[in-house]
């Protein structure tokens, strides 16, 4: 033993610290397949946009809820997911939700349809829910306090191997199987991660989890529901003045302020609402919400630049997506180094930045720039990520008692799932609003056609080359219009991108703690708690 270790003893059990990066590893597998499950997903969108037999034949409205299936029901249930892990135990929970999640993934596979696949998918959301938030809960119960910086800097540098594995295996895939093999491909995975689950990690919970809160559940799950709907709906519509998009975003926000209500008043909260009185743990949480605004509404389209507009194939498009990935797993877990000597202010301010300046820099690319240049801003954009990502989630996960890790890690994935919505839908928005404007005129002038087609063939640069592939000879005059129009649009809307990537600068540079704050930590935020080891950690 250390003279570190006798000063401050082990609250880890030695049995689970002598296997921690065992664990780790593990954990890395279950992460590796939800985040995994997606970037397959976007490289296959077009193909199960074709035609039956080749796909499903499914419409962009379809597309898009393929997608918003999955997040509104992850987004929905994340917070109460984290709290039955505290209560219940996070292994349990963990296994429950891989299990469902494979499950999810073969009926996906198996989908004669695109209402059938949306309904899987969001099988697989709610499977994913439980597996999200726990992982890092375990995280923070087998690692001491000194060793999760570096932790979780590999957690989250799995996320690039992810992003990097997940659209080269799709596009592998798709070129030599049908388009559900995409889901497929997770049941392997689940196996393997759930079988080593059960021989190697332990189990922990909350020692103290005090009565149910089952009013404040029912608030957060109907107000996060209500909420995300309405934004993926404002997204779809390009119309968020609608009356079923603001009553519903209206409705989602007045049960959230209720919970909040609620849970301040409440002697059994199923959330302390005084933690976000800690800047290290709201700035974080608010930092990490705009970076996947930014994110996830540049990630949604630009595989249609690379697709559509410059011709490359979904695996040659996966094999684009590297620097990024290469990018996070080199800096990820070293970000802590950077953090050590400059502070996560200084660190994470910086990453927002670069961020902003990257999502910038996309409105360089037109139809014929050298790929390159998006190669370059790819890398600098994972390596933005691998400082943001890190040195945030260390905040906001040592502002919490560790016995409150799996709440603590929901309210993470769930500002980070809401963000990644609310990007996907307002950039989507004005990018398809920005595309239609500069595509109608053309669409337009094309004898003959329907007015539904007309309609149709608007709605997206897929939907417009897909109708000029139907008209033959003639449709050939609306090619290059419509990459045109897109490209147009897609520079409209990284500029909104890097807008709000500057105000999450400018939010981790005012609010969050400087180095010699967060150095120390917050500690817990409930008065009289204290970090205990988790029960049931050894067994």
């Amino acid at each position: 033993m250390t003279t570190e270790e006798t000063v401050a003893p082990r609250k880890v059990p030695e049995a689970v610290h002598r296997r921690r990066w065992a664990i780790l590893a593990v954990l890395l597998f279950s992460l590796l397949v939800v985040v995994l499950d997606n970037s397959i997903l976007n490289v296959a969108m077009k193909t199960i946009a074709s035609p039956a037999p080749r796909g499903l034949g499914a419409t962009q409205s379809e597309l898009e809820w393929a997608v918003n299936s999955y997040t509104l029901v992850f987004a929905g249930i994340l917070f109460t997911a984290g709290l039955l892990g505290d209560r219940l135990g996070r292994k349990k929970v963990l296994l429950f939700g891989m299990v469902v999640f494979g499950v999810g993934s073969v009926f996906s596979a198996l989908a004669g349809s695109p209402t059938e696949l949306i309904t899987f998918r969001a099988l697989m959301g709610f499977g994913g829910a439980f597996v999200m938030p726990t992982t890092l809960a375990i995280i923070m119960n087998v690692f001491e306090r000194d060793e999760q910086p570096k932790a979780i800097g590999i957690w989250a540098g799995a996320v690039g191997l992810a992003i990097a594995i997940g659209p080269i295996t799709g596009g592998v895939l798709l070129e030599h199987f049908w388009w559900g093999s995409v889901f497929l491909v997770n049941v392997p995975v689940v196996i393997t991660a759930v079988t080593a689950m059960v021989i190697l990690i332990p189990d922990s919970r909350d020692p103290r989890p005090g009565r149910l809160d089952p009013f404040g559940v029912v608030l957060s799950v109907v107000g996060l529901v209500l909420l995300v709907y309405g934004i993926i709906k404002g997204g779809q519509l390009a119309d968020f003045t609608d009356p079923e998009v603001y009553g519903t975003v209206g409705g989602g926000l007045l049960v959230l302020t209720l919970f909040v209500v609620h849970e301040r008043r409440s002697d059994h909260p199923s959330l302390d609402v005084r933690y976000f009185r800690n800047p290290a743990f709201s700035a974080a949480v608010t930092s990490i919400a705009l970076v996947f605004f930014a994110l996830m509404g540049v990630t949604f389209f630009i595989v249609f630049y690379t697709q559509s507009v410059r011709g490359y194939t979904p695996l040659q498009s996966g094999m684009l997506m590297l620097p990024v990935a290469a990018s996070q797993m080199f800096f990820a877990p070293r970000a802590r180094l950077v953090v050590e000597r400059f502070g996560a202010r200084a660190v994470c301010t910086c990453g927002m930045l670069l961020i902003a300046t990257t999502m910038a820099g996309l409105g360089l690319l037109g139809r014929d720039t050298p790929i390159w240049v998006l190669e370059v801003l790819f890398f600098f954009q994972g390596a933005a990520m691998a400082h943001i990502m890190p040195p945030a989630t260390v905040s906001i996960m040592q502002s919490l008692p560790r016995e409150k890790a799996g709440s603590g890690s929901a309210v993470n994935n769930t500002f980070r799932q809401v963000g990644g919505a609310l990007g996907v839908a307002v950039l989507g928005s004005v990018l398809s609003t920005t595309y239609r404007d500069g595509i109608s005129d053309r669409i337009d002038a094309v004898p003959g056609l329907p007015d539904e087609a007309r309609h149709a063939a608007g709605e997206s640069i897929e939907a417009t080359l897909s109708v000029a592939d139907r008209l033959g000879p003639a449709g050939k005059d609306l090619v290059g219009p419509a990459q045109d129009a897109f490209v147009h649009a897609m520079h409209v809307t990284v500029l909104g991108a890097s807008g709000m990537a500057v105000l999450g600068a400018l939010v981790v540079g005012l609010f969050l703690p400087g180095r010699g704050a967060t150095a120390k930590g917050a500690g817990p935020a409930r008065p009289g708690a204290e970090r205990e080891p988790a029960a049931g950690a050894g067994k």
